[in-house]
């Protein structure tokens, strides 16, 4: 059987997270305080939700959680996938690069996007029970707004100009759309509102040693697996302003021989994606929070 370890993305987070790995972890994730050059541990154990829903600390928080839990596993897996953010933690737990490594261009990723998020709020909205093509059909008709994430059949995420989000919300409604829900994020990720953070991160992706991958990867925005460095790279960049294609990922792994799923990381957001992907018997899905 094999098995496909998949890594969540950013609103996994939650007050108290990791706190229980830390006394077996303690050295990997004091040296993510070094690296960050500010204790992210308080602020995951001990801060509140509004102090963790910052851009610049969500994403180190749910990468140092998922990341431990990968290199505390006694397996290794034979297909990786991550949501997003969560590419990062999936490309270190398949050797393409170090956890020091990853963490910096996480680190990066953020502040950048933050900024972007400071600069130009925009928005984000999750669209249920409408097919796909309509959904990409409304965002093509109305300038400033695309579709971000496709995370299950029948759940999609558009984002963009807060003025054109709401537009399309309308309008979508109107073509049948059961909900069309504003969700609680300060930016419109995964849309060119994003592109002024691609200099930057352009700059630190090249100045990062990459390696091929044990395992296959499944990135974001092609949905397909690639063991190849360079394509790894082109591809984390073009993820900052191209949508997550979480659904075709997840059938591609399962038609490439995956039937084990196991999520890494806090919460099970991915776990409920992926049995509304594949809602046929057989497939066995599991969420790991804490160390075994």
């Amino acid at each position: 059987m094999k098995s496909a370890y998949i890594f969540p993305g950013q609103g996994s987070q939650f007050p108290g997270m990791a706190q229980d790995l830390y006394p077996l972890h303690r050295e990997l994730m004091e040296k993510a305080n070094s690296i960050l050059g500010f204790r992210i541990t308080d602020v995951m154990f001990e801060g509140s939700a509004d102090e963790l829903k910052a851009t610049r600390v969500t994403q180190p928080a749910i990468f140092l959680h998922s990341v431990v839990l990968a290199l505390a596993m006694h397996e290794r897996p034979d297909m990786v996938a991550g949501h997003s953010l969560g590419e990062f933690s999936a490309l270190v737990a398949a050797g393409a690069m170090s956890f020091e490594d990853g963490l910096r261009l996480v680190a990066i990723r953020a502040a950048e996007m933050q900024k972007c998020c400071e600069k130009a709020p925009g928005a984000m909205a999750a669209i249920i029970k409408l097919p796909d093509e309509v959904i990409e059909e409304v965002c093509a008709s109305i300038p400033g707004v695309v579709p971000a994430n496709f995370n299950s059949p029948g759940q999609v995420v558009i984002s963009g100009e807060e003025a054109a989000v709401d537009r399309a919300c309308a309008l979508l409604k109107e073509k049948g759309a059961k909900r069309a829900l504003k969700l609680p994020v300060s930016g419109a990720f995964h849309s060119p509102l994003m592109e002024p953070a691609r200099a930057e991160l352009a700059r630190a992706i090249e100045a990062t040693p990459f390696h091929r991958p044990a395992c296959p990867v499944y990135q974001n925005v092609s949905a397909l697996p690639t063991t190849d460095p360079e394509q790894i790279k082109s591809n984390l960049l073009l993820q900052l302003t191209s949508p997550v294609r979480w659904t075709q990922t997840v059938r591609n792994m399962a038609a490439d021989g995956a039937a084990r799923f196991v999520e890494l990381g806090p919460g099970e957001v991915l776990c409920g994606l992926v049995r509304r992907i594949l809602p046929e018997e057989g497939t066995l899905i599991e969420s790991i929070t804490t160390c075994q």
